[in-house]
């Protein structure tokens, strides 16, 4: 028995599942195979634990290390910040004289995630309330531009009727609500439109701008920024700096309650050098006529008055301009929206010969006596071309005094000639021709003082003796801004001492009270000979006396006046041909132009005046300057035309340039 077994089983008891009649056997090492998934066990275990381990390390880092940044989002989620539009600076006259402010009215808003439908809102609002197509359409652009958080406005300047319709019905509309506001207003409308600017619509311009200079967060919630004038210019004095709300919100992101203010800061004022009163008597005195006016204090540089006709009511801007009104600004021929004072250049005409008079004595090409014979025209030297002066026949024989009260082209076609066009560019360019003023308002032109140098560069052409001959009595190439000649005869009125002029004279803190002087500090100065500038001021002064191509304006004037009259060609007249003013067509008519300063000892005013396409400086220009410095000299009220009158022209004068 025992040997049969041995001998059917050989090596062995067979491991569990043997069959006999199995080929081959399939010995397990138990042994092993527990080590093996011990080990295997242990590994996931290990990895097991790793991973939680790595989870802690994150759950340390995010709770403890980003702690205060993770706070902070949980927060943001509870509360909202809401920015507080700053109450806008003042702009005041030098007399203290409101030019722009600012006024409070109920506004009807719409906080678009509370109100849910937005459309069927405003459509129900609309049967109690009036709302324009217009109204609708800024709501919509200002909803795509802001959180729907925000209250917009769907109705400005509610009256008192529509918020009594409102209040009634206000159960009907979650997230509606009528709040008070402050508007920009200017009570003079029109008047020293171009000098205030006004306020628009911030631009996707804007805000870059703004975000390049840093300060777009204190714009959080703003819609209107400074577009033009002083408006535009001192936009950082005027903004103020905006406030804040904390507001804490529910999981729907109604407002439940005000946690924290931070109170906004009001604008800084502006103190002009301006007077309203005179700058309402200029633009009056225009009437309906294009043109522009620049006065200027020669101590100080500060700027009186500044004209450009016509105007613009800024009120139209204050919150957005509607199409219509915008494209009727557009493209009206009389451009209302360009500033004639700063952006208009004209060819000077006479009143650039009193800088040419003075050239040619400090220069030495003249003395007081040196005296021409005027036969009505200027021929240069082997050439067949004629310069024609403005009276026919000529002035006989004149001297320097007398070229400027009678305003002979003649005698500066010579002098023109014999200073040279580098003489005149260099010497006149000081009384700043073919320069910006520097005034406090962007967008101002160069104008053009011509050189050789300036022509080669944009024409490629040679500079020739012609030229030079039409700059010398302020045409040709010659252009000039009327805030450039107000500056230029201020220059003179001092005695080559150049203050810059300025519209802003003090810039008051809304919080403290105190003012910062812009300071009457000359930026230049240039040596002028006292004997040379006393002959040319007696000649300007003469101008206005019995003689004079402005006597008639001046008549009977119980102060001096040093000024001179102008008359710029605005098409080419032919060489043969007599210029007739009653064949012409009304824009292509000679500018009027009038400079001048008084007291003519003592000046206070120096002034520039143009009138568009209005024939004689003497009959147009001159009477508008009389009466100004009859307002500010004597107190004396002009008699005004009516606003939709012009001007009348003066009488027959006796001579004009």
């Amino acid at each position: 028995m025992l040997l049969r077994l041995s001998l059917r089983f050989p090596f062995g008891r067979p491991r569990a599942g043997f069959r006999p009649g199995m080929r081959g056997v399939e010995m397990r090492d138990l042994a092993r195979d527990l080590r093996r998934f011990q080990w295997r066990l242990a590994v996931c275990a290990g990895g097991v634990l790793f991973m939680f381990f790595l989870l802690l390390l994150r759950f340390c880092y995010l709770q403890v290390v980003q702690h205060d940044y993770y706070l902070t989002l949980a927060e943001a989620n509870r509360i909202t910040l809401l920015p507080v539009i700053p109450n806008r600076g003042l702009i005041l006259d030098r007399n203290g004289v409101v030019i722009a402010h600012n006024y409070s009215a109920f506004t009807l808003e719409i906080t678009s995630k509370e109100a849910g439908d937005v459309e069927h809102v405003i459509d129900e609002l609309a049967a109690i309330i009036d709302i324009q197509p217009k109204d609708r359409k800024r709501f919509h652009k200002l909803l795509e531009e802001r959180h729907d958080l925000d209250a917009l406005p769907i109705r400005t300047r509610l009256t008192d009727e529509e918020v009594a319709r409102f209040s009634v019905n206000r159960y009907r509309f979650p997230g509606v609500q009528i709040n008070e506001r402050l508007f920009r207003h200017y009570p003079n409308g029109d008047i020293a439109s171009h000098v205030i600017g006004y306020i628009g619509r911030l631009s996707d311009r804007d805000r870059a701008r703004l975000e390049d200079k840093g300060t777009a967060a204190n714009y959080s919630g703003a819609d209107y920024i400074g577009k033009i004038g002083l408006e535009g210019f001192y936009e950082d004095d005027l903004h103020g700096t905006t406030g804040f709300e904390q507001v804490e919100t529910d999981a729907g992101g109604r407002a439940v309650r005000t946690l924290r203010r931070g109170l906004p800061v009001s604008g800084n004022n502006l103190h002009l050098a301006l007077d309203l009163r005179l700058q309402e008597i200029a633009e009056r005195l225009f009437g309906t006529r294009r043109g522009a006016l620049v006065a200027i204090e020669p101590a100080t540089g500060g700027v009186l008055a500044m004209v450009s006709k016509p105007g613009f009511d800024p009120n139209m801007f204050v919150e957005g301009i509607d199409a219509q009104n915008w494209e009727a600004l557009n493209t009206d021929p009389d451009k209302p929206l360009n500033n004639r004072a700063l952006q208009g250049m004209y060819p000077p005409g006479s009143t650039f010969k009193p800088f040419m008079a003075l050239a040619g004595l400090e220069l030495g090409k003249r003395t007081p006596e040196y005296t021409i014979s005027d036969p009505g025209y200027f021929v240069i030297a082997g050439a067949a071309h004629r310069f024609r002066d403005w009276k026919v026949g000529g002035h006989g024989m004149v001297n320097l005094h007398r070229s400027i009260v009678i305003s002979c082209d003649t005698y500066y076609y010579g002098l023109a000639q014999d200073l040279g066009i580098d003489n005149i560019f260099r010497f006149i360019g000081q009384f700043g021709f073919g320069k910006a003023t520097g005034i406090d308002i962007a967008g101002e032109s160069r104008g053009l003082l011509p050189s050789q140098e300036w022509k080669q560069q944009r024409f490629k052409q040679k500079w020739y003796l012609g030229d030079t001959i039409s700059v010398g009595i302020g045409q040709g190439y010659n252009l000039a801004t009327p805030a450039q000649l107000g500056f230029a005869v201020a220059i003179l009125a001092n005695s080559g001492v150049v203050y810059r002029p300025h519209l802003v004279r003090q810039v008051e803190d809304s919080q403290t009270g105190e003012r910062r002087t812009i300071e009457a500090k000359p930026f230049n100065s240039f040596t002028i000979s006292a004997e040379n500038l006393g002959r040319v001021r007696d000649a300007m002064t003469d101008v206005n006396r019995p003689g004079g191509t402005a006597a008639a304006a001046f008549a009977g004037v119980p102060y001096a006046v040093a000024g001179k009259t102008g008359t710029a060609q605005v098409v080419v007249i032919k060489q043969n041909e007599k210029y007739d003013e009653s064949k012409v067509a009304e824009r292509n008519r000679d500018h009027a132009l009038y400079i001048a300063y008084a007291p003519a000892d003592a000046p206070r005013m120096a002034l520039a005046i143009l009138v568009e396409n209005g024939g004689h400086g003497g009959a147009v220009a001159a009477p508008i300057a009389r009466a100004l410095f009859d307002y500010l000299l004597l107190g004396k009220e002009p008699k005004l035309p009516k606003e939709s009158e012009p001007q009348p022209a003066a009488a027959e004068e006796p001579e004009h340039d």
